[in-house]
């Protein structure tokens, strides 16, 4: 069933690399925080505002003390839009979720180096999927902890709150986190891109994009925005 989804899908994978290979910052809003009675209209309006991709967030009650959706919301997401989405495993056994995820219509997972600190064999368990790969660090973990396996993925996702609820406020010091982890990314000439997550808004986005951030995830600040569409717009053009 992977296999044929992935093979049936070349026009998103394509617009995939068109995204990540541009130079302008992307937009990926969390589903989180949208209004889960109205989903379909709401990823539907999303793509209609311009937005790069979804952001889902899949919490255990283990890892992060949060309990939120599983593989029957990414498949109804995939059936509604066509846009890239974006799973970030919060879990403290993501090994077990992998597949039930990709299968559900996943095109990118990742999950966090505070439940392996040698995470080089999830990361192989996910790319066998014919998914791209992600790693993600807390705001607690080290920078240093994440930068040897970045030649290996394609995403690193940096925690700015500790993850669970939405709506938290932006921790300050991950403005010089970011910035760390854009130079040692640029140094070595990777492919990877640098995400940041948890209380990106409309007041920090412009310093996250000059530090080097390539994909903003944005929940309470997206859909509860008054207009979300020219806040995409504007984003798009710093």
């Amino acid at each position: 069933m992977r296999r044929e989804r992935f093979s049936i899908n070349w026009l998103r994978i394509e617009w995939y690399f068109i995204i990540f290979g541009g130079v302008m910052a992307k937009i990926a809003p969390s589903i989180l925080a949208a209004d889960f009675a109205r989903l379909g209209e709401e990823v539907k309006s999303a793509k209609e505002a311009g937005v790069d991709m979804l952001h889902i967030d899949i919490m255990d009650g283990h890892f992060v003390p949060n309990l939120t959706m599983g593989p029957d919301v990414v498949k109804a997401v995939r059936r509604s839009v066509d846009l890239f989405l974006d799973v970030h495993l919060m879990v403290t056994h993501p090994e077990n979720f992998f597949e039930p995820f990709a299968s559900a219509g996943a095109d990118l997972i990742t999950f966090h180096i505070e439940v392996d600190p040698d995470p080089t064999s999830r990361i192989k368990k996910v790319r066998d999927l014919n998914c791209r790969v992600g790693l993600s660090l807390n705001p607690d973990a080290p920078v240093e902890s994440v930068l040897p396996y970045l030649d290996q993925v394609d995403l690193v996702l940096l925690m700015s709150v500790f993850p669970g609820f939405g709506g938290q406020k932006f921790i300050p010091e991950s403005l010089e986190r970011a910035g760390r982890i854009h130079e040692y990314i640029k140094a070595n000439n990777l492919a990877c891109q640098l995400e940041v997550d948890g209380g990106v808004d409309r007041g920090n986005a412009a310093d996250l994009i000059a530090a080097g951030v390539d994909i903003l995830v944005m929940g309470t600040a997206y859909f509860k925005d008054s207009d979300p569409a020219s806040l995409v717009h504007m984003l798009h053009d710093k």
